[in-house]
């Protein structure tokens, strides 16, 4: 079978068929926030290896929700949903699954010449002397921005371009896989950032300070620049990442390194396109974890508000949820809806054995509703619904009596009469042998008998 090229547009997948093709493969999932969680077909194609059905196996292997396009942050293996249904039938066939691709030409190149820059930059601290480092910084506007933070996150600079230089390292062996080059332009009075990407601009998928990250961290900081990410990260201490692209995408390949957190706070930039992004970024990432941080004047971008001195945790804490507490989308409910069409028999309750009638009506007796018998003194209520509740308990529903108007000894003797279906009166030397029975119902009556206190 030939896998389509990446120039076509790839077919659509729904999330429904992505679940229905790793059940039937005996595939086990999590549910994450924007992408399912599987054991991954990549990590080494040795007979040790558990297959993918194991539960102990790690679950290193992200499956997007959107796109069905997968990334394994074990072995950095990524393809198309059509190159994961390809891989599990090489694997059925007992093929090992093919590893990372060696990394194309051009690539391979830009790693080059990133390594070549990354060598001749220097740390902005072992610069000449004191006052090119003070003026370098201040030129970027970091002046206030430590040498230990700088130091932390591996920022350097290249003397030659006037540029500082920001790492993208491999999150599976911490090799350099690229970089970012930001220069400062004066047109005029104003300040121009320039960016160049090595590799080029679409292939730069680098979360700016993803290695120092913990993988017990599980709150974030989103941003949109890397100088905003070490302002941040200085100013309170909380995990920060940099986006690659800024406000303009956030690129689904990204989305796995992400799943770790539950609550992400996306804090893009002072602009309305900033905001705009950002609302949309948390549908992505899924609204009930992310806060936005709202642009304003006391509320600028990261880096901004440490050069004026505002309290930063105080504004991350003023940050607005992206959803709204008392309403859900579809989406959110989806699964707890699917459980509720798998498991009908459960969802329509335990059925009377006595009252077919019943239960075409009531579909069964229901967690969480409230049945009323209403009828005049003398119809029958409290025999009919001794009848009722002792039908339920003999399946093993687990009944409370609480019965005001009729003493709990007539009430037994009604129940025990009805289990035994016969008048025990007559025949007295059977009592004890329906009442061992009926004693081992899950039966309970409330002692409450007559007009009670309201509390």
């Amino acid at each position: 079978d030939v896998l389509p090229s990446p120039e076509e547009p790839v077919p659509a997948v729904s999330i429904t068929e992505i679940r229905q093709y790793l059940r039937a493969q005996g595939i086990p999932f999590h549910d994450g926030y924007s992408c399912l969680h599987t054991p991954s077909l990549f990590t080494d194609g040795r007979e040790d290896q558990p297959p993918p059905s194991a539960a102990s196996a790690p679950y290193t292997l992200f499956i997007d929700k959107t796109t069905g396009s997968f990334l394994c942050t074990a072995t950095l293996a990524e393809g198309t949903w059509q190159d994961f249904q390809a891989n599990v039938e090489l694997r059925h066939r007992g093929v090992p699954p093919a590893s990372a691709e060696e990394p194309e030409g051009d690539t391979r190149r830009a790693r080059e010449d990133a390594r070549c820059i990354w060598d001749r930059a220097l740390p902005l601290w072992e610069l000449l002397d004191e006052d090119e480092t003070n003026e370098t910084k201040a030129m970027f506007g970091i002046s206030l921005v430590t040498d230990a933070t700088l130091k932390r996150f591996g920022v350097r600079y290249l003397r030659t371009a006037k540029s500082l230089v920001f790492p993208w390292f491999s999150p599976r062996d911490a090799t350099l896989k690229g970089l970012k080059l930001l220069k400062v332009e004066k047109k005029g009075d104003a300040i121009a950032y320039v960016e160049e990407t090595l590799p080029r601009f679409d292939s730069y998928h680098n979360l700016f300070g993803l290695p120092l990250i913990g993988r017990r961290d599980t709150e974030l900081v989103l941003t949109g620049w890397e100088l905003d990410a070490l302002a941040l990260h200085q100013a309170t201490g909380v995990a920060s990442l940099a986006l690659p692209r800024g406000a303009t995408c956030l690129p689904p390949a990204l989305l796995p390194y992400l799943e770790q957190f539950r609550r992400i706070t996306l804090w893009l930039g002072e602009d309305l396109r900033s905001w705009e992004a950002a609302k949309l970024f948390a549908r992505k990432l899924s609204l009930k974890r992310c806060s936005l941080v709202r642009p304003g004047d006391l509320q600028p971008r990261p880096l901004e508000a440490l050069n004026q001195g505002l309290n930063l945790t105080k504004i991350l804490r003023a940050a607005l949820p992206a959803s709204h507490k008392s309403i859900v989308s579809f989406r959110q409910l989806r699964e707890e809806v699917f459980g509720e069409l798998v498991n009908t028999e459960q969802v329509a309750g335990v059925k009377w054995a006595r009252f077919p009638e019943l239960n075409k009506l009531l579909k069964g007796h229901r967690r969480g509703e409230l049945t009323v018998f209403t009828g005049p003194t003398g119809s029958g209520k409290t025999t009919f619904i001794s009848e009722y509740a002792l039908d339920l308990c003999m399946q093993g529903v687990c009944t409370l009596w609480g019965s005001f108007e009729i003493n709990n000894v007539r009430l037994a003797k009604i129940m025990l009469t009805q289990f035994a279906a016969q008048r025990l009166e007559d025949q007295l030397e059977l009592y004890d042998e329906w009442a061992d029975r009926f004693e081992d119902l899950p039966l309970y009556f409330m002692t409450f008998h007559g007009q009670q206190n309201i509390k």
